[in-house]
């Protein structure tokens, strides 16, 4: 007797429900709904003495954002998309972007990034950072602005961003000071 005549119905029904709870699990994996998590337990605030540019770097000038990532992290997906979209929004205005990888890790960023952000080894006082993707962003006079994460959410964009309305103030001008806040989204231990 084979094994396929002695199957019934029972058996045909629990292996669909099996296949079915494979595959939600597997999208729900897959859309980084298992790293869904708070950006912070508590609200972090960095201030000026906390995360420092290099010395080349500080002091009044062009708008620097500096992107902190971990290659590993598979949150980065969302978070790249937008990161290339502020980059070329704000490609005519005086901003530079910068990048610094986790410590420790091995990897390159997304082929649409190389070449358009500069990388750095490191910002004093980086290891303050709850997790990643997150980004900083220093003014023209070099003071800190904004560090934090890119949005809340699975998904990274403009609807929900942090980030933009930070960026679209400094270019326009006006003064910007934000200490990052409480954010559940996909986000990476960094430390």
């Amino acid at each position: 007797m084979n094994v396929l005549s002695r199957l019934t119905l029972k058996h045909f029904v629990l292996g669909f429900f099996a296949v079915v709870l494979a595959a939600i699990v597997l999208i729900w994996w897959l859309s980084g709904a298992a790293y869904l998590r708070p950006y912070a337990e508590q609200t972090v605030i960095f201030g000026q003495g906390e995360l420092k540019l290099p010395p080349d770097l500080a002091g009044p000038g062009p708008i620097r954002v500096v992107h902190f990532w971990d290659p590993d992290c598979p949150c980065n997906g969302e978070t790249d998309a937008h990161l290339r979209y502020l980059i070329g929004l704000h490609r005519n205005a005086d901003v530079e972007f910068y990048s610094v990888q986790k410590p420790g890790s091995k990897g390159d960023l997304a082929p649409f990034l190389r070449g358009r952000m500069k990388p750095l080894p490191g910002i004093e006082g980086m290891e303050s950072l709850p997790a990643s993707p997150a980004l900083a962003i220093w003014d023209h006079d070099g003071k800190l602005a904004y560090a934090g994460p890119y949005s809340e959410g699975l998904v990274c964009n403009s609807s929900n961003s942090f980030v933009e309305p930070v960026l679209d103030a400094l270019t326009q001008g006006r003064h910007v000071s934000l200490a990052s806040g409480l954010a559940v989204g996909c986000y990476c231990a960094w430390k």
